[in-house]
C-alpha cells in the first residue's frame, strides 16, 4: 500500500504523532476567555475603523462641496468683473524709466 505522498514503503497511519496530552478544564477555561478577549478587541478595532471611514467620507464630501462653492465662487466673480487685460507696456516708458 502507497503512503500519504504516493511512498510506496510508508502506510497512512505511519508517522502520525498522537497527542496523549489533555487539557484540564481549567486550560480549556483559560483558552476561552483569552480568545474572548481577541474577539472583543477585534470587534473594537472593527467598530473604530468603521467610524474612522465614515468620517473620512464625509471629509471628502466636504472637501468636494468646498470645491464647487469655491469654483463656483471664481466663475461668479469672473463673469460680474471680468479682468481686463494689462495694457500693453509702451517700449519708449521703458527706456525713460531705465535712464533715470
Amino acid at each position: 500500500m502507497s503512503g500519504p505522498n504516493g511512498d510506496p514503503h510508508i502506510s497512512a497511519d505511519d508517522g502520525i504523532i498522537e497527542d496523549e496530552d489533555e487539557f484540564s478544564e481549567e486550560e480549556y477555561s483559560a483558552i476561552d476567555s483569552m480568545l474572548d478577549q481577541i474577539n472583543s478587541c477585534l470587534d473594537d478595532i472593527e467598530e473604530k475603523n468603521d467610524s474612522l471611514n465614515g468620517k473620512l467620507h464625509e471629509l471628502l464630501e466636504s472637501n468636494r462641496q468646498a470645491r464647487r462653492e469655491f469654483r463656483q465662487q471664481l466663475n461668479d466673480e469672473e463673469h460680474t468683473h471680468p479682468h481686463p487685460h494689462p495694457p500693453e507696456e509702451d517700449p519708449a516708458s521703458r527706456d525713460t524709466q531705465t535712464q533715470g
